[in-house]
């Protein structure tokens, strides 16, 4: 117990924690932290209350990344003095809490590594996910349900708070498409590998002969806008409708026209939101949803662009990324990391982070071999 092997591992582990702290770089939040809680402190700061939210939001989160890794530091330095205490007295149960100490260490700075790589232009964004079933009928839009449950379940176990802005029931069982934003940083950056074709394979519920079905629902994660960012749209770009909202099985939600769709005519960009029962509040909603979608878009079409220069045949990588197997076997498989689960019921109730954390490493190492081609 704790022999060569767990000198190594921790040698390891701290030169892990010391990389990450450089790329963190601790002393210049402490100092963005410090400017913040000045800002914070102002008395007229909740006079423009959009800056003051994103003001105290910024400082939570940094506030909340520096408890983290000073956290880690302290508890590395601590499982050391654990394991020289087990070896000196010759402890067995001491150094057997040190072995599961630094498992568990291990776990937690390779998520805070994978953090590291976050570092794209818009991963610090909070996220708006967007499911919609594909082929497959009923089966395909209970599949659509199935996935909302498990980003909303994923965002819950993190606390993060999250928010159903329009949700489109199918008629027998499940959702046609439904659209939700997760309200914490990093959020896009986290959940942007999660885009793409999920395939479920299962013995159909909906199936009075018990065959089996492969039915499929497509996710699409976009990056909420600031005010800062360049998207410009024209109001006569823009058709405006009201109804009234609905839930499951065509029951009235509200009694008035207060639901909101907005379609940007050049590119065909169909946007809902029905959460509020102000169409003020869901028009403004479905605005935000819209320019996020629509710079996704720009940015989809620039990417395009320089992969034809590169010659990039390959295609997207968010196509065709998961397969959920529930018959014969039980298996959850992403096809491009080849991560895989047996643990079906928990991947559907939120545990996806080793499969976020895989997907995130993976493009991480592709987007080093495109910039090195």
């Amino acid at each position: 117990m704790a022999g060569p092997d767990f000198d190594t591992d921790l040698k390891q582990l701290d030169a892990t924690l010391t990389s990450i702290e450089k790329v963190l770089d601790l002393e210049g939040m402490r100092r963005e932290i410090a400017d913040l809680g000045e800002q914070v402190a102002a008395p007229d700061l909740w006079d423009d209350q959009a800056n003051a939210q994103k003001v105290t939001s910024r400082l939570s989160s940094l506030q909340a990344d520096l408890e983290r890794v000073t956290k880690l530091r302290s508890r590395i330095d601590d499982l050391g003095v654990l394991m020289e205490m087990g070896r000196e007295e010759n402890d067995a149960d001491t150094l057997a809490e040190a072995e599961k100490e630094i498992g568990a260490l291990t776990k937690l700075v390779q998520s805070l590594e994978v953090r590291t790589l976050l570092s794209g232009e818009y991963d610090e964004r909070e996220a708006l996910v967007t499911i919609r079933s594909g082929a497959g009928g009923v089966d395909a839009a209970d599949f659509a349900e199935m996935l909302q449950r498990m980003y909303l379940r994923w965002a819950e176990r993190h606390g993060y708070a999250t928010e159903v802005y329009d949700t489109s029931y199918a008629e027998e069982a499940g959702l046609k498409s439904t659209t939700f934003g997760v309200k914490a940083p990093y959020a896009y950056g986290t959940l942007s590998v999660e885009s793409g074709t999920h395939r479920l394979v299962r013995i159909s519920p909906f199936d009075n002969q018990g065959r089996r079905q492969t039915s499929f629902a497509a996710v699409e994660v976009v990056p909420v806008l600031e005010q800062t960012d360049e998207i410009d749209v024209p109001e006569e770009e823009l058709r405006i409708d009201v109804y009234r909202s609905s839930g499951p099985g065509g029951q009235s939600v509200n009694t008035t026209d207060s639901a909101v769709r907005i379609t940007h005519i050049p590119s065909g960009t169909v946007v809902s939101c029905q959460n509020e029962k102000s169409q003020l509040q869901n028009k403004a909603s479905a605005m935000v949803i819209l320019k996020a979608k629509l710079l996704a878009l720009k940015k989809a079409e620039e990417r395009a662009e320089i992969d034809a220069l590169r010659g990039d045949v390959q295609g997207s990588w968010g196509d065709q990324m998961r397969s959920y197997v529930l018959h014969p076997y039980q298996m959850v498989k992403d096809l491009r990391t080849l991560y895989e689960s047996g643990n079906t019921s928990g991947v559907f109730d939120g545990e996806i982070d080793e499969f976020i954390e895989a997907g995130i490493r993976w493009r991480r190492t592709g987007q080093t071999a495109a910039e090195q081609n």
